[in-house]
């Protein structure tokens, strides 16, 4: 674990800060030749669109482009947002992260939840012999099968504090060198804690979250400042299991329509290798 002195996150989400920096480094990212611009005469000397092709391309003014980029203050309606979402290319996690910064998305007026629903969580049960476990926005972990405690780690010795799936691959000394392509999978996370983060912005566990890593973890510190959204709801993981060696599993995120703030994550072998092997840990 090493310490970092990146900025913090704000007590309460700053949207106008953010806003300003997401569509910054938005801009910057994209290559005016594969979007069909014109060439300049002048060279370019940031990378990306100007904010003038930006404007264009939104049908929005330069100067309204220049003082959302400020961040002062500008409350852009859902027509402007949907252009300038089109304008920057923003991938659907892009979009609704734009779209909650700005409150432009209806918010669910319950609390975000801290105790598995316990249809849910009878469901994690069933789900047997396939791992699972059930986690909320903030990725705390709220419910969990044998099989689960099998392939990762024993959820149920860990003071409830450290039962988050994201404070185990930061912090915790055998968690962090689980996974082959370890920085894939932290980069990942935090591009969902960030959705959240917007999505959630009364959260003050969230914030508070969020700003412990900032503050004692140069890694996530670096990779929060990239501004990543892209959330995968399935993929594909290689994990160095202390037991079996080393094994590749498939996994699936669900969202229950009753209790929309939980996600059910669900493992599954890759080949057969890794289903013996998997076979083998559940034996026990």
């Amino acid at each position: 674990m090493t310490t970092s002195t990146a900025p913090a996150v704000s007590p309460t989400v700053d949207t106008t800060h953010e806003l300003a920096a997401f569509l910054r480094t938005r801009r910057e990212r994209l290559d005016p030749g594969a979007l069909g611009l014109p060439a300049r005469r002048r060279n370019r000397r940031t990378p990306g669109l100007r904010r003038e092709e930006v404007a264009e391309l939104a049908g929005v003014s330069v100067d309204y482009v220049v003082r959302l980029e400020q961040g002062r203050g500008l409350r852009p309606s859902a027509d402007v947002l949907e252009a300038l979402a089109r304008a920057l290319r923003l991938a659907p996690a892009e979009r609704a992260y734009l779209f909650d910064l700005t409150q432009q998305r209806p918010r669910k007026e319950e609390k975000p939840a801290t105790a598995a629903a316990p249809p849910l969580a009878r469901l994690v049960t069933d789900l047997s012999p396939l791992p699972a476990m059930l986690m909320n926005h903030r990725y705390d972990i709220l419910a969990w099968n044998h099989e689960m405690t099998r392939l990762l780690l024993d959820f149920g010795t860990l003071p409830p504090a450290q039962r988050n799936s994201m404070w185990l691959c930061l912090m915790h000394p055998e968690v962090r060198e689980f996974y082959v392509d370890r920085e894939r999978v932290v980069r990942e996370g935090i591009a969902h804690l960030r959705a959240a983060w917007a999505a959630h912005p009364e959260d003050q566990a969230l914030t508070d979250l969020i700003t412990g890593f900032l503050a004692q973890d140069e890694e996530f510190a670096r990779l929060w400042a990239e501004r990543d959204i892209k959330v995968n709801g399935r993929g594909h993981k290689l994990i160095r299991h202390p037991e079996a060696g080393t094994l590749g599993v498939h996994f699936e995120v669900l969202m229950p329509l009753q209790d929309p703030d939980h996600r059910l994550v669900i493992f599954r072998a890759a080949d057969e290798e890794s289903q013996s092997a998997l076979d083998h840990l559940c034996a026990d």
